[in-house]
């Protein structure tokens, strides 16, 4: 395939875009870049290597399967997981627009979109969109349950999608990246400037991510910051932030377990 086309950082080093994140990561493709905590003790670990794999696969997918790219909508209904930023991240890659829909929202028809990533897909059938099924347990394999007529099972398909990226489109920096109700942000603006840079070459930040609640953007563009920094994130999910948020001794030990640094 023809290697996808990507226009260079600026000048500064500063990423300006998820293709250049990727390249960061993989620089040291060792290194824990994205660990998850769900509930009833989820964990989950990606390297910078690994992080890259299930990127360019959900990418892969994402172009082959619905030739997506600069203005595709691509609705994100999921909470907050590792899976929510895999398929941010490769929406991005392709220049698409992610639309965040409330957990509470059942209207099918009330987010326009020519995809839609969903973890509850009977939910969201009959809005003309392509479905596409997400399991959330960790180690899921395949969606459980009955699918929806041409709904497309994410956790069995992304495993058939090459681990080396294809060909993809270049984003159009003037377009829209994110849309939270009111928040839109554009491609140009989507990756913040990284904060917390290691100033002597080393590592930069390893955060706790969503211990504070938040809404999924704002969680979303924290982990592209970390990024961005030569971070990693700790990311847990809203059951795991309660209990630490009410166990001190824990949260302390989890800071200490996962070597975080800010």
């Amino acid at each position: 395939m023809v290697p996808a086309p990507h226009t260079p950082a600026p000048r500064g080093g500063r990423p300006a875009h998820v293709a250049d994140l990727l390249r960061l990561v993989t620089r040291d493709p060792g290194r824990p870049r994205l660990t998850w905590y769900g509930d009833d003790s989820e964990r989950v670990e990606l390297s910078g290597a690994v992080l890259e794999n299930w990127v360019n696969k959900t990418t892969n997918l994402l172009v082959e399967e619905f030739d997506a790219g600069p203005g595709t909508r691509v609705v994100l209904d999921l909470p907050v997981h590792w899976r929510t930023l895999i398929w941010a991240l490769a929406a991005w890659r392709v220049g698409a627009t992610v639309v965040l829909v409330d957990e509470n929202a059942t209207d099918p028809g009330s987010t326009h979109a020519e995809v839609v990533v969903t973890h509850r897909p009977d939910a969201r059938t009959g809005s003309g969109a392509e479905l596409v099924a997400v399991a959330l347990p960790a180690l899921a394999r395949r969606f459980d349950g009955a699918l929806p007529t041409g709904a497309i099972d994410a956790a069995s398909a992304v495993m058939s999608y090459g681990d080396q990226l294809g060909w993809a489109p270049e984003p159009d920096r003037e377009l829209d990246a994110l849309v939270d109700g009111p928040l839109v942000v554009r491609h140009e603006s989507l990756v913040p400037p990284p904060a917390g840079v290691s100033g002597n070459g080393g590592p930069g930040p390893r955060a706790l991510v969503g211990l504070e609640g938040g809404s999924l953007a704002s969680g979303l563009r924290e982990v592209l910051a970390l990024l961005a920094a030569d971070g990693s994130a700790v990311v847990v999910s809203p059951a795991t932030a309660g209990m630490l948020s009410a166990d001190e001794q824990r949260l302390q030990r989890l800071v200490s377990t996962e070597r975080v640094t800010r």
